[in-house]
């Protein structure tokens, strides 16, 4: 497999043959497909046999001046490019009023972002494609670079470049483009384009190419297309993307994915760190680049590495922990530090292992091409310079392909100018009919909805009028009942002091005179008991006396001789 080449596979491999005005059509467009990504795209249509032509040849060798070609071919299908692309690629910038990543907080680990790493120049992507979402990109608007972009493991597959693509809404917030598209496309249709966003042109002419944080090779099938968008690369050495995609390839497929169960459970983010090296004063350069793993599955694990940009280095395996130390202060990757206290050490080692073959691969590879460019070198120096040959019948080939080049060119001209304008009639048919579409599917769904939305408020207010006038009653006839009451409180405790006065005041004379009778039978009782008393202390008094007397005198004999 190969990595980081700078130009598309599919440029340096003949055209299938096929038929039809359709392949013939690409056919002279995809040997350009930088200027317009519907080549790109329609790529896998059968194509013409142009590829022995002279005229082909003669195109792709450069004598014919390529840029005006790719000013005819972006002014030709500008729409049709973008009505495919919309289709397919969306890639939607989060709003402040949004949590996190909104619908792709699903990449990280217990759906919560790393901490720590975001800042005001940051803008947040839910990168989607084919309608649903794909990956999560934390991008920075100064740096131009992507801070990281955050994925869960899929099916790897065989890696095919792209046309690399923006995001018309970081540049241009009132952009009507919701979704990734073309930066040739862009380029009329979006204000301030790459002013704050990395653009294709940025790297030309420079010795850095567009690196991936999350690579295409990661997915399968049609889902690498929405990798290729530059919020999800930076600059990056050939030789240096071409290792990093090798280190990336190598640890998922045979060092992490193996040891996380069933795979969906493998939370991966990869970043960069930007250094004050800028290419042409406007992307900045990485001073590193590293990736973090976090298995949620039963025994999971959490691991880290880095790669420096200096040639001569190998990815170097890290602790999540010692990774977050590199990053800024108070960086996070992982929420509760992926489980850590539930981490199985054993897998761990095992991985590790993994980790070792691959670092053991990264430097046979590197050491086989040193020694092929110092065998290169040499090969140079040493070959000796090969005669120029020509001969008569090469001559008469060249004259005659010199005089029927500008017919034939002419005939080729008006072939695909109307070819041209045939197919962008169409696609501005097929763009206004989806427009139209898609405007009046909107509107109805939007009216279903209001008109849901209102017959159930109704419904709901008419179910609970009843209840709350049940309500309403209840606490009027409380308040009524609160009223009374504290009314006859302050009328008893205003009368009450008036009405015991005049009570003791009445009732004075009537128990005044009432007690008289009691009174006097009481002084009456009183003095009759003295009387009593007196009456009978005399008479108690005398017949103590008589008795005493007699018998004193029975004593003395008078009782005796009969005297008395």
């Amino acid at each position: 497999m190969q990595f980081g080449s700078a130009r598309p596979a599919w440029r340096k491999s003949p055209l299938p043959e096929g038929k039809g005005w359709v392949s013939d059509f690409i056919s002279l467009v995809k040997p350009f497909p930088d200027s317009n990504p519907l080549a790109g795209l329609l790529c896998r249509f059968p194509a013409s046999n142009l590829e022995s032509s002279p005229q082909h040849r003669e195109l792709r060798e450069g004598t014919v001046n390529i840029r005006k070609f790719n000013m005819k071919s972006t002014f030709l299908l500008p729409l049709g490019s973008i009505f495919v692309f919309s289709l397919l690629v969306e890639g939607r910038i989060v709003r402040d009023d949004e949590a996190n990543f909104a619908e792709c907080n699903k990449f990280f680990y217990e759906e919560t972002p790393p901490e720590g790493l975001a800042e005001p120049f940051h803008v947040k992507i839910c990168q989607k494609y084919n309608g649903k979402e794909r990956f999560a990109t934390l991008y920075s608007i100064r740096e131009k670079i992507p801070v990281y972009s955050a994925f869960r493991y899929g099916v790897s597959g065989e890696s095919r470049e792209q046309g690399w693509m923006i995001e018309p809404q970081i540049d241009d917030p009132n952009s009507n483009f919701g979704e990734m598209m073309n930066e040739a496309d862009a380029v009329n249709s979006v204000n301030n384009l790459g002013s704050k966003q990395a653009l294709s042109t940025d790297y030309l002419d420079s010795d850095y190419q567009e690196g991936q944080l999350y690579l295409s090779s990661l997915n399968s099938d049609d889902f690498q297309v929405a990798t290729y968008t530059l919020t999800n690369a930076a600059p990056m050495t050939q030789s240096f993307r071409e290792r990093w995609y090798m280190n990336v390839k190598s640890l998922m497929d045979l060092a992490l994915a193996p040891y996380c169960g069933n795979r969906d459970n493998l939370y991966v983010i990869a970043g960069a760190v930007p250094s004050d090296q800028r290419v042409k004063d406007k992307v900045s350069v990485p001073d590193f680049v590293w990736l973090a793993a976090c298995c949620a599955a039963p025994g999971g694990w959490a691991m880290g590495f880095i790669k420096r940009m200096r040639d001569g280095d190998i990815i170097e395996d890290v602790m999540v922990k010692d990774l977050e130390k590199l990053l800024p202060s108070g960086t996070q990757l992982f929420q509760n530090n992926c489980g850590e206290a539930e981490q199985d050490t054993e897998k761990m080692k095992k991985i590790l292992e993994m980790v070792n073959r691959v670092q053991d691969e990264e430097r046979m590879v590197q050491a086989k091409s040193s020694s092929s460019q110092l065998s290169s070198t040499r090969n140079k120096r040493s070959a000796p310079s090969l005669p120029e040959e020509a001969n008569e019948s090469s001559l008469l080939r060249t004259i005659s392909s010199i005089v029927a080049t500008p017919f034939i060119k002419l005939i080729q001209l008006i072939y695909y100018l109307v070819v041209g304008i045939l197919k962008n009639a169409l696609y501005c048919l097929w763009y206004t009919t989806k427009q139209f579409m898609g405007i009046l599917e909107d509107g109805v769904e939007r009216m279903c909805l209001a008109t849901v939305s209102y017959f159930m408020a109704i419904g709901e207010e008419l179910v609970s009028i009843p209840w709350k006038v049940v309500q309403v009653i209840v606490k009027i006839i409380r308040a009524l009942l609160r009223i009374l009451c504290c009314l006859l409180k302050t009328i008893c405790r205003v009368l009450s002091i008036p009405i015991r006065v005049l009570v003791d005041i009445v009732s004075f004379p009537m128990y005044t005179v009432c007690a008289i009778p009691t009174v006097l039978k009481d002084i009456a009782m009183g003095l009759g008991g003295i009387f009593y008393l007196l009456l009978d202390t005399a008479f108690g008094t005398i017949g103590s006396l008589f008795n005493v007397f007699f018998r004193v005198f029975k004593r003395i004999g008078f009782y005796n001789s009969g005297e008395l």
